[in-house]
Order: structure tokens, then C-alpha cells, then sequence
């Protein structure tokens, strides 16, 4: 049997699909580094019933993410549209969860970043971004942004910043992703894949 590749899991909620498509450009990225490979992963909604009311696999889409695929992730992505400044509920609630995997240092010393989408240009992006970023700090994770010398970061005239990967997708009709924020994405998968072939060694 073949040795399996370590991976960079890629776990988002989207809605809309708008953060389905960063996601996937971000696996993209991972993608161009030999020896590790992504792992597409979302999940479920929340709603306020107390019985289960979704199917275990979704219809369409990326896999539910379990707690096995992050604890045994080499590096993590995690993506979310914005909510008032802040990751939506049913991310939230995952991280939530992984209580376990904190008490037992699962997450520590692996690289991690974090990427959105806001239907307004200045829709709290960057605060969504840093408020993601928090539990990753709680396990012990390296965060990873995006650096200026990426020349995409200061031609973008929509998303992207120095926190990780953003898309605008607008308040009418849904935006397709730039030309700079998919390159955005794909440099922070990259760049994720490289960090944690680095520090696993």
C-alpha cells in the first residue's frame, strides 16, 4: 500500500459558493508542491434544532470535515464569508469542538491561514480574518499571511490583503474571483505547503 501524502486541509463554510471557489484556488496552490496535496473539507450549517436535520455527506460540494482530518492535517487553511467582521456560525462552531485536539497539542507547530469573502468591498475582511485567526493561536499553530513582495497584494483593486486571501463578491449580482485574488490564493496554499513540508522536518 502507498505511503499517504501529508496535506494541507482546506475547510471553509460557504454559503453562496464564493468561499467554495477561494477554497478550491487555494488548493490549487498546494497543488504545485511535489510531496503534499490538499484536502477539500467543509461543513455543515447550525440551525437552533437539537435533533440531527442534515444528510451525514452533503449533496454537493466538499466532504463534511471531521476532527481526524484536521488533527492529522500537516497545514490548515480555514475560509468563511463574513459575518459583521467575524467567521459565520457553523465554522465556528467546528473550531468548537476541537477541544480535544487542543488538550492534546494536536495542531501545535503546524502552519495555518485564513481566507473570506464579504459582499461589500470594506465589509470587515480584515477583522474576519484576524478574529479566524485566534483559535488557530490557541492550538499552537504558525499563522501564515500573505508577504508584499507577492506583487498581487498591492496591484488588487478587490480582495486581498497582507492577512490572507479575501474575494468581494458584491451586494447584486455574485462577482466571479479576480485575476489577483485567485493568484492570491493559490500563493497562500503554496506557501502553506511549503511551510509545513519545512516544519514537519
Amino acid at each position: 500500500m502507498p505511503e499517504q501524502l501529508p496535506y494541507v486541509l482546506v475547510l471553509y463554510y460557504s454559503r453562496n459558493g464564493q468561499t467554495a471557489e477561494l477554497a478550491n484556488q487555494i488548493a490549487r496552490g498546494v497543488a504545485r508542491v511535489s510531496g503534499i496535496e490538499a484536502k477539500l473539507r467543509s461543513v455543515p450549517t447550525v440551525s437552533p434544532d437539537t435533533e440531527a436535520s442534515l444528510p451525514q455527506v452533503p449533496d454537493a460540494g466538499a466532504p463534511y470535515a471531521s476532527k481526524s482530518d484536521l488533527a492529522n492535517c500537516a497545514g490548515l487553511a480555514i475560509g468563511s464569508p463574513t459575518r459583521f467582521g467575524n467567521m459565520a456560525a457553523p465554522l465556528k462552531h467546528f473550531l468548537d469542538t476541537t477541544g480535544d485536539l487542543w488538550l492534546g497539542g494536536a495542531l501545535v507547530g503546524k502552519p495555518a491561514g485564513a481566507f473570506t469573502s464579504t459582499g461589500s468591498l470594506h465589509g470587515g475582511q480584515e477583522s474576519t480574518l484576524l478574529t479566524m485567526m485566534v483559535p488557530l493561536l490557541h492550538h499552537g499553530m504558525v499563522l501564515c499571511g500573505l508577504p508584499y513582495t507577492d506583487q498581487n497584494l498591492s496591484e488588487t483593486a478587490t480582495g486581498g490583503t497582507p492577512y490572507g486571501p479575501t474575494h468581494w463578491a458584491g451586494t447584486g449580482e455574485k462577482q466571479p474571483l479576480s485575476k489577483h485574488e485567485k493568484a492570491l490564493c493559490q500563493s497562500l496554499g503554496e506557501r502553506l505547503a511549503k511551510l509545513a513540508l519545512r516544519l514537519a522536518d
